[in-house]
């Protein structure tokens, strides 16, 4: 199972970002519109068969992004028992889309300090661990908390240390 698409990543980051750093060094840059084409799976035939390749190239890194911040999620959603995830919760794809933006940008220069990036990504990674540890919950759609099955609610009490007959002479 998929945590994010194709499409939900041509709506965020967008194409354009996906592009710039999705596309081999060793290649020019995939068009905007081919790469927003190839991520909606619209009609690539007004391309040549070179932009195409360099197209492909570039999903074929994005897949292998969105593959490695997969099995990161599953490592940390596996220790609580949530797999697998049927639907897959939205907080799980918002993780999922920080995690495949840090590792296509991870070869930029920049001040992690202050970097937008840098920060989506540790803060999916500090949020993952909160919920491998049961401190967070993934929402309304969170399988453990809203599954019928996995509630027990149980109620204990001391005995009474007084009954009723005892207290019927303090009144």
């Amino acid at each position: 199972m998929t945590y994010i698409t194709h499409a939900q990543l041509a709506e965020r980051p967008g194409a354009r970002e996906l592009a710039q750093v999705a596309t081999p060094a060793h290649l020019r840059v995939v068009p905007d519109a081919l790469m927003e084409v190839s991520l909606t799976g619209g009609d690539r035939s007004s391309w040549t068969a070179d932009e195409n390749e360099r197209a492909d190239a570039a999903l074929e890194r994005i897949d292998d992004a969105t593959r490695d911040a997969q099995a990161v999620i599953d490592g940390f959603l596996a220790r609580r028992g949530y797999l697998p995830l049927d639907p897959v919760p939205d907080m799980v794809t918002v993780w999922c889309r920080a995690i495949v933006r840090y590792y296509l940008h991870q070869h930029r220069l920049s001040t992690e300090s202050n970097d937008p990036i840098v920060r989506d990504y540790r803060d999916a990674m500090k949020l993952l661990q909160l919920t491998a540890d049961g401190k967070f919950s993934l929402g309304a759609d969170d399988p453990i908390q809203t599954d019928p099955n996995s509630l027990d609610v149980r109620f204990e009490a001391s005995p009474n240390v007084f009954n009723r007959g005892q207290l019927k002479f303090f009144r």
